[in-house]
């Protein structure tokens, strides 16, 4: 269990901290890795290891004379034990090697026998060319320890500068990717070798990988990047085995929230304004807002204990179930899982998306993704219907049947095999009228049928959202 006060400094207090260490910024206005260690960690807690390793000269080089370009070693972030590699353009460009992937590898082996965080720092031009094979084998030694990694520690990714081929991939596999803005690129394959335009968007910038969904979070630069790294930390474990996180908030208890039920009575509400009623200090940490925003994720605190959020966004097409939202979802429900972080879904959707893009697309695959995280995912997960629950996608937002622990639905909720005018058409024909619709709404949609099928365990007031479910999670604190 995680209990400490966070001290997080401000992106503005760790720019002024780069600025008074200008003499140590590297090439092309890039930060040198000795100076992205002291950004990252608590001053003077940064111990480098393997400082002195470097690749053997050859026939075709000298690198014998140089570094390797990269750091690695650890420290504390807010008193907390922390592995960090930082890559160094300042050192062959950040070329990977032989030698640079053993030092990752060897930051990996201690990161993973003291059950700690990885924060990895990606900035290089590729592959050291002269090595050949062994810096190909490179990559892979690397990709191995990240995957052996992966579910026994969190892994956070910062894209500082160019991230490519095989590192984007790399840095793809890391649990969240930070990236910043101002000198950040992210590609698989140059963009100078094909259109470095398609449909208005740069390829290989930051604003394209977001909307491809390989970002979580952007930053306009590398201050701001390790200040969302230290905010983001809060949120999470030292390890899959740490238990329940909590933090420390002032927010009171069993503070009613009945602004909610005029937040869902308009159409198409903005479900952070739920969010924020029913948060601690109504603070949430999403996650990936670029990509598919038709569908949240992201982090609240309730009562000062750490949760996972999945809900569906009315204001965005409705909150229908994309390909990508299931993929988005599906991820973070994976993430949760494999760190026993209990799951919050608050569940308003019109149903699937009905459009070519979504049938041109492994729909059907990525919807069997979402119901796959939520089946076989063993943490705490609590879910609430607040406004519209439509078709097989009620059944796939974490349903009683699909594996809720706990199932609410507010007084309001309209829970239904079919939206309201369809369903009336279908079984009466003809046109719909106001009385037919009101009275299928009453009876057919009306969330008491579900309760009365064991479906929902409780029909709850919009005004005690935070009581109920903070208590449901309290009480599931110690599942599994």
């Amino acid at each position: 269990m995680v209990n400490n006060e966070k001290k997080t400094p401000s992106a503005e207090e760790l720019r002024e901290k780069l600025a008074a260490e200008a003499s140590d910024l590297g090439i092309k206005g890039r930060l040198t890795g000795q100076v992205r260690m002291a950004s990252i960690f608590d001053e003077g807690t940064f111990v480098e290891i393997g400082k002195y390793a470097k690749a053997s000269a050859s026939e075709f080089s000298n690198t014998a004379n140089e570094f390797e370009g990269v750091l690695t070693g650890y420290g504390a972030i807010d008193g907390r034990l922390v592995f960090a590699f930082a890559q160094d353009f300042s050192r062959m460009k950040g070329a990977v090697g032989e030698m640079h992937a053993k030092k990752i590898a060897s930051l990996y082996e201690l990161a993973i026998k003291n059950s700690a965080p990885v924060i990895g720092v990606f900035d290089s031009a590729g592959a050291y060319v002269l090595e050949g094979v062994a810096a190909l084998s490179g990559y892979g030694k690397i990709m191995n320890c990240v995957a052996k990694a992966n579910g026994i520690i969190p892994q956070i990714a910062v894209i500082a500068g160019i991230c490519s081929g095989s590192m984007a991939t790399i840095a793809s596999m890391f649990d969240f990717t930070v990236a910043c803005e101002n000198n950040g690129e992210f590609y698989v394959n140059p963009p100078f070798i094909m259109n470095k335009k398609e449909n208005g968007k740069e390829l290989g910038s930051i604003k394209s990988a977001c909307d491809c969904g390989l970002v979580d979070y952007t930053v306009a630069d590398e201050a701001n990047a390790y200040a969302k790294v230290r905010e983001l930390l809060n949120y999470l474990p030292q390890n899959c085995a740490d238990g329940t996180v909590y933090t420390m908030t002032n927010d009171e208890i069993n503070r009613l929230t009945p602004e909610v039920s005029d937040i869902i009575a308009s159409e198409g509400y903005d479900m952070k304004s739920v969010l924020a009623s029913v948060s601690d200090n109504a603070v949430f940490c999403e996650r990936a807002a670029m990509y598919a925003p038709e569908m949240l994720t992201g982090f609240i605190t309730l009562n000062s204990m750490v949760v996972g959020v999945v809900a569906n966004a009315p204001a965005v097409n409705g909150g229908r179930i994309t390909a990508n939202a299931a993929k988005k979802a599906a991820k973070h429900i994976a993430f949760c899982d494999n760190f026993d972080i209990p799951i919050l879904t608050l569940v308003d959707t019109e149903g699937y998306d009905v459009s070519v893009d979504s049938e041109k697309a492994p729909y059907s695959d990525a919807l069997a993704e979402l119901a796959y995280g939520f089946s076989v995912s063993d943490n705490a997960k609590v879910s609430i219907v607040l406004g519209k629950a439509y078709g097989a996608a009620y059944t796939l937002m974490c349903s009683k049947s699909l594996g809720a622990d706990i199932a609410y639905a507010v007084d309001n909720a309209k829970i239904s095999v079919m939206p309201t005018d369809s369903a009336i058409a279908f079984v009466n024909g003809g046109k719909v009228t106001d009385e037919q619709r009101a009275e299928w709404e009453a009876t057919m949609a009306s969330p008491v049928l579900a309760a009365r099928n064991g479906d929902i365990d409780d029909i709850i007031s919009c005004g005690e959202l935070r009581q109920r479910v903070a208590a449901a999670f309290e009480m599931l604190s110690d599942k599994g």
